[in-house]
This record gives structure tokens, sequence and C-alpha cells, in this order.
């Protein structure tokens, strides 16, 4: 079997993957703790449920569909090519395969299982509290099947949405040579780690659930107070170590983009939570440990489109922005009804919207703002716009046809609490100790 080439690269990347599968566990610690007590296991379980459900869909057809070579219409790769991996892990010859990098592609395979995982864990949050289990489960199945695949595939798999000659970037603003005797787009799109694949993709389709399933009981009369707010700092505590897997992974070496990503993600994540903090402050006259654990996730999910094309500097501006924008897109709900109960519509769909977009402005090579033309920001703009049109239509047919299963449990159910309804289990004993 093949020798690794460079073992540093090839340690750096499973280590990555180690970092972001751990994200999900984190996710399920911040959606948990801002649930209420009587719903924090349904709501922990939703995340664990997609971690093992998708864990094993993605070994069968998922990395087929999204990396495969035999593209359908620049949309989804034929998931049949490489079933079960097949003829994805080595070659004719018995020897691994290379990878992105310098090192076997099943270290890829590994690392890309944890983006599915993790993209459809987020939407859960907008459900909290009403969802039967198994029908999350089920649409668990399909959406990342129908909208996580064909998107991932569209952006990096040389799809509509890459930089491929075939890609809509290209039709857009013509192709060039790409030195290896084939034509690549003359403006790439820039998704370094996910803004389109990973948190538009989950924004749109929580906002689409949330409108078809409908409000929890007592929504904008009832107050849903987090129950556990040290769960809460500690997932986003969790997400942020993870997160250095996740943006500094996709530099796909232990090299200086990789550095770069690093800080990148620090400098954002730390500006969002003073840009939040701030508005707390200004709006409210108090600044919050929950607006400090969702600033920070603000920042995170904004700088990961971006972490390997801006400055640190710049993203600092990126960062606090953010913040702002998505601690005042999470009053939208009550504007206009629809009950994303834990926000992932204002700040994953917000912060990925202006961090996808962003880039036209502050990217260092093709920004608006270091003397770029308006190319970047025009591809930044479309890739944002397919990306919200496509998921939203998939998940709102997704969502729909689910719905002669059930999607939510009964009222009284609801009432007495869905961890009990749903797992017969509940987090606290609060039955008096016996003497």
């Amino acid at each position: 079997m093949e020798e690794v080439v460079n073992t540093g690269d090839a340690a750096w990347m499973l280590i990555a993957a180690s970092l972001v599968l751990l994200m999900t566990p984190g996710l399920a610690f911040f959606y948990g703790g801002m649930s209420r007590s009587k719903s924090v296991l349904n709501m922990m379980m939703m995340s664990f449920g997609a971690m093992a459900l998708i864990g094993v869909i993605y070994v069968l057809w998922g990395w087929s569909m999204s990396y495969g070579t035999e593209s359908v219409l620049g949309i989804f790769a034929n998931p049949f090519e490489q079933f079960g991996l097949q003829g994805a892990i080595y070659g004719e010859d018995g020897e691994f395969l290379a990878g992105i990098g310098n090192y076997p592609q099943i270290i890829d395979i590994g690392f890309q299982v944890t983006f599915a995982i993790i993209t459809t864990a987020l939407i859960s949050g907008a459900l909290a509290e009403r969802v039967k289990f198994g029908t999350w489960m089920a649409f668990v199945a399909i959406w990342v099947t129908c909208a996580y695949f064909p998107l991932a595939h569209m952006v990096w798999g040389g799809g509509l949405l890459s930089g491929s000659e075939d890609s809509i970037a290209a039709a857009l603003f013509g192709t060039v040579d790409d030195g290896e005797g084939g034509l690549t787009a003359a403006v790439h799109p820039i998704d370094f780690a996910g803004g389109t694949v990973v948190h538009i993709n989950a924004g749109i389709a929580a906002l689409v659930l949330a409108i078809v399933i409908g409000k929890r009981a007592g929504f904008g009369r009832t107050a849903f107070r987090p129950h556990n707010l040290p769960f809460v700092m500690l997932g986003a505590a969790l997400l942020w170590f993870g997160w250095f897997g996740f943006n500094a992974g996709s530099a796909f070496a232990a090299d200086g983009t990789a550095g770069l990503a690093w800080v990148n993600t620090t400098t954002a994540t730390a500006a969002a939570i003073l840009g939040w903090l701030l508005t707390e402050r200004i709006r409210d006259g108090k600044a919050t440990s929950l607006g400090a654990a969702s600033g920070a996730v603000a920042g995170l999910v904004a700088i990961t489109p971006a972490a390997g094309s801006l400055s640190p500097v710049g993203s600092i501006a990126l960062g606090v922005i953010a913040g702002v924008l998505s601690a005042l897109a999470v009053g939208l709900k009550y504007e206009f009804g629809y009950d994303d109960s834990l926000d992932v519509v204002g700040v994953h769909l917000v912060s990925g919207l202006w961090g996808t977009v962003a880039i036209g402005f502050l990217g260092t090579e093709t920004g608006l703002f270091y003397g770029g033309d308006y190319k970047q920001l025009v591809i930044q703009i479309v890739i944002a716009v397919v990306a919200l049109v496509f998921t939203a239509v998939v998940t709102a047919v997704i969502a729909l046809a689910l719905k002669p299963m059930g999607w939510r449990v009964s009222d009284e159910e609801e009432a007495r609490g869905i961890d009990e309804a749903e797992h017969a289990e509940s987090a606290y004993d609060f039955a008096p100790a016996l003497k």
C-alpha cells in the first residue's frame, strides 16, 4: 500500500476531522441548554440521531453524490459510482488513492462526513419541543441526500457553483486556461469552509421547516427561557474549539493557509461577541451570557466561507458586523411570526449570508476594498442566492411530503414535555429524596 507522503498533513487532517465531529455533541449542549428542562434530551437526541444516521449514509452514497466524477447536470454526482466507497479508497494496484492534499483520500472522506453531520444537525434548533423524533430522522436521511450532498457537489465537487468551466461563474465571466490543458472560470466563487454548503443551507432549511411545521404552543405569549445557561456556554466553547478543525482543516494541509484561517477564526469570533454584547447593552441595558455564546457562533458562521481570504483586520470588521446583524435578526421571528426556536435563522442564515457576500468586499485578493473589481462580489451574491433558492425548494418539498407521517407530537405531549413523550426519559429527577 502507498506510503503517506506527508505524515504531518495526514495527522493534521485526522485531528481536524475529529475536531469537527466534536462540534455536533457541542451543538447538542448548546441547543440543549437553550431548551426548556422538559425538552433538553430530545433536543440533544436530534443531534446524536443525525450523527448516527449520516455516519452510515455518507459511506453508502454520500461521498459518491458529493465528490464522484460522474456529475449529473452539475447538480450532483452519481450515487452508485462509488457506492459503499467502492473505488474511493484503493486504486487498481491496491494502493491508497491520493486525496486533495498529500495524503490518502480516505482521510478526506472522514473529514467531509463530519461536515454533512453538523450541517444537518444545525437545522434541529428551529424545531425544538414539538417534532416527532421518527419524523426528524426520516427528514435527516432525505434532506442530507437531496439538499446537502448536491450542494456540496455544486460548490466543492466541481458542479454549478464551483469554478469549473461548466459552472455559473464561467457562464457569467468566461474561462481561462487552468495551466493543465483545461479551462476554469475566470472568477472563482469563494466558499472556504461552508458559507453556502453549511450555513445558508441549514439556515434556509430551518426557516422553511419552521413555517411548514408551525409554532410551539404559547409562542409569542410564553417566555421560552433557556433552562441551563452553563450548558449553552459549554456548547459554545466546544463549537469554537471544533471550528478550528472546520476552518483551518479546510486548508487541507498543515501550512500557512491553515494558520491564517485559525487566526481569522479566532479574531472574527471575538469581534462578533463584542458586537453582539454591545448591541444588547444599547438595546436592553444588559450584556448576557446567552448573547456572548450566540455572538461567538455568529462570528464562527460568518468567517467560515472567508477564513482563507481575509486579513485578520478584515476579520475584525466581518465579525463585529456579524454580531450586530445576528443580534438584531433573532428578533425577526416575532415580527414575522415564524417559530425559529433556537435562532438558527437569525444566526446561521443571516451571518452565513453576510460572510459569503462580504468576501466580495473584504477579500484581500479580489475584494472591492482591496482594489478588486465588482466581479467577485457578483459571484458571491449569485452563489448565495442559488443556494437559498435550491435548498428552500428542496426542503419545502420534503417537509410537505412527510406531513402524512406526522411532524408534530400531540398538544398534550407537547405540554407534558417531549422528552417523556418521545423518549420515556427526563433529564432531571425532581422527586423528593427518600429519608
